[in-house]
């Protein structure tokens, strides 16, 4: 387990463990979110052009944007 204390302004140093656990390095963003019973989960906050590629299959080839308007519509049109 590791600790670290507060300053004055409210300030803390992420001890070194946490930092690898999280994978951060200096400019990263943090999420702090508050859960029941006093805890709080700490989060590395990813940018939108970090996300490109998360949900790639290498099994499947990709599509353009009219595939997916077509597969889109086909789904619509089998609904009841």
């Amino acid at each position: 387990m590791s600790e670290s204390s507060i300053t004055m302004k409210g300030q803390t140093t992420l001890p070194k463990t946490v930092r690898q656990a999280l994978d951060l390095g200096p400019g990263d963003r943090l999420r702090y979110v508050i859960l029941d019973g006093g805890q709080v989960r700490i989060m590395r906050t990813r940018s939108v052009s970090g996300l490109a590629g998360m949900l790639r299959r290498t099994t499947q080839a990709p599509v353009t944007l009219d595939q997916m308007d077509e597969a889109v519509a086909q789904g619509a049109n089998d609904r009841p």
